[in-house]
């Protein structure tokens, strides 16, 4: 199991430092401002970071932009929060703007249909 400080710590760095396209997700998820869905970033999450979750309803969602080459590692860390309750949401640089990507989290809390 990852240390909870060191995790803490590397998610504090990371929230300092946005990519791109977490910025930009960041700009749609903030405040409650998408379906009165209440989200925080770069959140330890067991053994992970998630690049933003809700907690009720249980939301992942990722931006998969430079960082995210390794499609093994990824799904290894989909199943694991899969298996903890949550559903995961990934976003591509080029998916992150746009209604695309507010339809598809608003789908998946449930609030449109």
């Amino acid at each position: 199991m990852a240390d909870p400080l060191v995790l803490r710590r590397r998610a504090r760095h990371m929230r300092a430092e946005p990519t791109s396209t977490e910025a930009r997700l960041w700009a749609l998820l903030r405040r409650g401002q998408l379906g009165g869905l209440k989200f925080r970033r770069q959140v330890p999450i067991g053994d992970y970071i998630a690049d933003f979750a809700c907690f009720t309803p249980k939301l992942v969602v990722e931006a998969d932009g430079g960082a995210h080459r390794n499609p093994e590692y990824d799904a290894r860390r989909d199943a694991w929060f899969e298996s903890e309750g949550f559903r995961v949401l990934r976003f591509r640089n080029d998916e992150a703007l746009g209604d695309a990507a507010a339809e598809a989290i608003l789908k998946a809390a449930g609030l449109v249909a």
